[in-house]
């Protein structure tokens, strides 16, 4: 299987990760040379949070998630790291739930792999991922790269 579009999901937390998840991204994506999508999703209550920080004239009319997505810090670095490295990308966004929303862009873009974020787990939980990852691991239409945030 050729590796043409990877998907970085990327969500609240992910700020946290980015040095990780553009690691990870540029070593999976750069020597097969796919485009990279990157994602970001958001809740409906973390789209209006977002429309407003980062400035959006609402009264201009409807701002797509797209759009918001194109402003956020996290994926304006990423986007930049990628850049760096020769890495093709593009940017997307979608509202609802992180999980439902990650597969939906997996689903629409094609994607041969999907690669998502998470934290450190306690000892109990690291028998089991975060809802969200998990529910990727669980759906996406393809394999699913988990990659957790730096240990130190």
């Amino acid at each position: 299987m050729a590796l043409e579009t990877v998907l970085l999901a990327l969500g609240p937390g992910d700020a946290e990760r980015v040095d990780r998840l553009a690691e990870e991204t540029i070593d999976i994506a750069g020597p097969s040379e796919a485009t990279v999508l990157l994602g970001h999703v958001f809740t409906e209550a973390e789209y209006e949070r977002a429309i407003d920080s980062l400035g959006f004239d609402v009264t201009a009319g409807e701002v797509s998630p797209n759009e918001v997505a194109h402003r956020h810090a996290t994926v304006r670095e990423l986007g930049d790291r990628l850049d760096e490295a020769g890495v093709e990308f593009a940017i997307g966004g979608a509202v609802g739930d992180h999980g439902d929303s990650i597969v939906g862009l997996a689903e629409e873009s094609g994607a041969d792999l999907v690669i998502v974020g998470g934290r450190r787990r306690s000892p109990a939980g690291k028998a089991v991922f975060g809802s969200t990852a998990q529910k990727v691991m669980l759906s996406a239409p393809c394999p699913v790269t988990f990659v957790r945030a730096d240990t130190s």
